[in-house]
């Protein structure tokens, strides 16, 4: 046993045509990402200079958004696995008709989505404000969701167009035209922040307001590139005369609903319990929502490792897949893994040394910067689990195995993972500095869930063939 392993570890490491593609496609999302969370933790750090009570409140709305975005990505997903495989498989039609499908499915669920805030957004933000804190401060919390959220809402728009060109682009394996679309869009944000919160340039102080404006105009910025650069560039030639037509036909529509309504319905759900774990967790005081926000803005400086390499599971694995190449889609789902957990045990030791040095930067209470550094001490310990689950999830869902998916993301979160943060948090009288990284740790048993799943090799399946 020890043999093998030692013989395969050995063969990845010299397998230089691996890591070339594997880089090839993480590294413009590493650094776009890089960018972006910098710019993000900037950016907090901006508005939680007005005070804790902005930043919780800016932080009620994005968490909220974060559920519709969760959403779209999740309308995509059907679209996006076949489209895959559609690459792989070399079949230019069935690619192009998978980018309508998403433009589709995307602007429906945002439909939706603006119904739902337009009746129930008031009622929607209250859900986070239930726990203890100074008199006035959840009302001043409210007030600036309020401010935020109308504006960030109307950026939605762009938002499902940049998605639905950027996941496409890297399903061809076209990662750098997203990457300098994102930098340029982030650096927008970072600029529009800085004039628009703080009143430069003789600009009015917007406050929380200008911090939406200036993500709305970046989010814009971000489009117009990445629209000039596809559509004026003959690299991208399946996508000449692509509004000519935005028809698709019946037959793979109902291919990819068939498989995708699931994944949507699962993003919804993972995306809604994490909303609950927040509501929940901030029971225990509203000290909590900042420091649920501070950690997790800088937490995704580090967890982007992981999730860089998720990009290149389901690129890789569901080409491989096209292709036909069943041995190749097991062999490098089972390399990505390993070299995942790998970077994630040096990059989750590194966040665990600065887990105490981000919140100071903050312009809030010692409290909330305690609890900050416990919860990034929480995710540093466990990072490596979730990059092992993180793979295990796109490469079962590049092979269509959407049931055991749906059941592996959203069946643990609210089969496993609310239910004893619920327990814990209402029946127990264990402090959150406690009752936070013992609910967490059953990301432990997630992960051991996903290597199994992985080893059955029921997600080694060709779904393109007879579909378009």
């Amino acid at each position: 046993m020890l043999q093998k392993l030692r013989s395969e570890w050995t063969a990845l490491v010299n397998d230089r045509a691996f890591f070339r593609q594997t880089l090839s496609i993480t590294l413009p999302v590493l650094i776009q990402n890089s960018v972006s969370n910098s710019v993000n933790l900037l950016d907090n750090i901006m508005v939680g200079s007005l005070g804790t009570a902005q930043m919780s409140g800016v932080a009620i709305a994005n968490q909220l958004m974060f559920i519709v975005m969760l959403c779209i990505f999740g309308a995509m997903a059907g679209p996006s696995i076949y489209g895959a495989q559609f690459y792989g498989a070399g079949d230019k039609k069935g690619f192009t008709d998978t980018f309508r499908l998403k433009l589709w499915f995307s602007m429906a669920v945002l439909l939706v989505a603006t119904a739902v805030f337009a009746l129930f957004g008031d009622n929607l933000f209250r859900l986070f404000l239930t726990g203890d804190g100074a008199p006035g401060e959840a009302e001043l919390m409210l007030q600036c969701a309020h401010e935020y959220a109308p504006i960030i809402f109307a950026g939605m728009l762009p938002f499902v167009a940049v998605a639905s060109y950027a996941g496409t682009l890297r399903e061809a394996g076209e990662t750098m035209l997203p990457m300098r679309a994102s930098i340029a869009a982030v650096l927008t944000n970072l600029v529009g922040n800085w004039i628009l919160i703080f009143g430069k340039l003789g600009m009015p102080a917007l406050g929380v307001r200008g911090a939406a404006i200036a993500t709305v105009l970046s989010r814009l910025v971000e489009l117009g590139i990445i629209l000039v650069g596809t559509h004026r560039n003959s690299k991208f030639d399946f996508l000449h005369g692509f509004y000519r037509s935005m028809r698709v036909s019946w037959k793979l529509t109902v291919a990819v609903l068939k498989k995708g309504w699931l994944l949507l319905v699962n993003e919804f759900l993972w995306s809604l319990g994490m909303s609950t774990n927040l509501q929940l967790y901030s029971v225990r005081g509203l000290a909590v929502l900042g420091a649920q926000n501070i950690a997790g803005t800088v937490g995704n400086l580090f967890n982007m490792f992981f999730l860089s390499l998720g990009t290149a599971s389901a690129v890789m694995t569901g080409q491989a897949l096209g292709a036909g190449d069943m041995d190749g889609a097991r062999r490098t789902a089972w390399r990505l893994i390993v070299v995942n957990f790998t970077q994630c045990v040096g990059i989750g030791a590194v966040m665990l040394l600065l887990s105490g040095v981000f919140p100071m930067l903050y312009n809030t209470d010692q409290q909330v910067r305690a609890l900050a550094s416990l919860f990034l001490r929480t995710g540093a310990i466990l990072m490596p689990f979730f990059a092992v689950s993180h793979c295990a999830f796109f490469t079962m869902r590049a092979g269509g195995s959407i049931w055991v998916t749906f059941l592996f993301d959203s069946g643990y979160t609210w089969l496993l993972m609310i239910p004893s943060i619920y327990l814990v948090i209402h029946f127990t009288n264990l402090p959150i500095e406690i009752a936070y990284p013992l609910t967490q740790a059953s990301a432990v048993l997630k992960t051991l869930l996903g290597l199994w799943f992985i080893k059955r090799g029921s997600w080694l399946r060709n779904i393109v063939d007879n579909a378009a």
